[in-house]
């Protein structure tokens, strides 16, 4: 071969072997990453901070049983309780980023933690990528039927006559109740004595036995209670009454001007989970999420469906959320106190 003749001549026809050859390379260029196509490889676990009972433990199985028949796996919920969230989330973080160990990571692991923790062991920003954001939780202020509380003003009142004496249980110190409690606290001067518990469903438990006067719970597990009379609602936490109780009057129409705070529901996986297997997920999981039984659940049990924005944007929300909650926090005078 001469100069011309040592490369390749594009209008000169390819041989037979060479179309093969090239037509296989687009094929698997066009295929999507074998991550992808193999996961789930096995048992898919979303772990849980919280004990059972909370909406978090119940928004999780209920999304497992959807997934569990999509992924042809099984998908199963680990409650693991324990620092305020901390435990759960760190058992995620240090979990293997294939995609098979999920957190549901609320407002206190994801956002929370960061200003009331002095050394958090994990960062939400760096050390998790997020799935999707499913749901919004609205809170209830509820009292014993026993007292003469029939209102925020009532409540009040009885706070600041027995400075200290008001007893408010939570799910755990920085979790959704008690951070309800303390914007509560900010804006009328009362005193309150705290008595965390390790999730919604033991301190519901003491309340019912009447040893609580009262508490910040989230709706979906403490509705039917409130409809049978075991427990007094003064009013919501969000900025307009949930669906599935329109009676409960947010607490910013009754006494708490601007009020505005509740929990929020957002699934995660570990950072460095390969891509492919993050988009997998974030569409299986808005697929099921999204479809009207489970939106029509959500709604029933009290919770605010929400169509979860793309991977980048709910990114952008984790920051906002911790910036917003840091502010609230610091307040309160809880920051770097756990």
């Amino acid at each position: 071969m001469r100069e011309s003749e040592g490369r390749w001549m594009l209008d000169a026809p390819l041989s037979r072997g060479m179309t093969a050859s090239l037509a296989a390379f687009v094929l698997v260029a066009l295929l999507p990453p074998a991550q992808a196509q193999e996961f789930p490889s096995r048992t898919v676990t979303i772990v849980v901070p919280f004990a059972p009972g909370g909406s978090a433990d119940i928004t999780s199985r209920m999304l497992a049983e959807k997934l569990a028949a999509r992924f042809g796996k099984p998908v199963v919920v680990e409650n693991r309780a324990g620092a305020g969230t901390v435990v759960g989330a760190m058992a995620v973080a240090r979990s293997a980023p294939d995609g098979h160990t999920l957190l549901t990571g609320g407002s206190s692991a994801m956002a929370y933690n960061v200003t009331l923790h002095k050394n958090l062991p994990y960062d939400p920003l760096k050390d998790f990528v997020p799935i999707a954001h499913v749901a919004s939780t609205p809170f209830v202020l509820v009292v014993q039927p026993g007292l003469p509380v029939h209102s925020v003003a009532d409540l009040v009142k009885l706070a600041k006559d027995k400075p200290g004496g008001l007893a408010f249980g939570t799910a755990g110190i920085g979790s959704p109740a008690h951070l309800c409690a303390e914007y509560l606290r900010s804006l009328t001067g009362i005193d309150i004595t705290y008595i965390p518990y390790k999730g919604t469903a033991p301190a519901v438990t003491d309340f019912l036995a009447g040893q609580i006067p009262a508490m910040f719970v989230d709706l979906p597990p403490v509705l039917p209670l409130i409809r049978e009379g075991k427990m007094r609602a003064l009013g919501v936490s969000s900025k307009t009454a949930a669906a599935a109780a329109p009676e409960i009057v947010p607490l910013a129409q009754v006494g708490l001007p601007g009020y505005d705070a509740g929990g929020w529901l957002m699934f995660v996986a570990p950072a460095k989970t390969p891509k492919a297997i993050v988009d997998r997920l974030h569409s299986e999981f808005k697929a099921v999420a999204e479809s009207s039984e489970i939106r029509r659940k959500f709604t029933t049990m009290g919770l605010t469906p929400v169509d979860s924005p793309p991977i980048a944007d709910l990114q952008r929300f984790v920051t906002s959320e911790i910036d917003r909650w840091g502010r609230v926090i610091r307040s309160a005078g809880l920051a770097a106190t756990q």
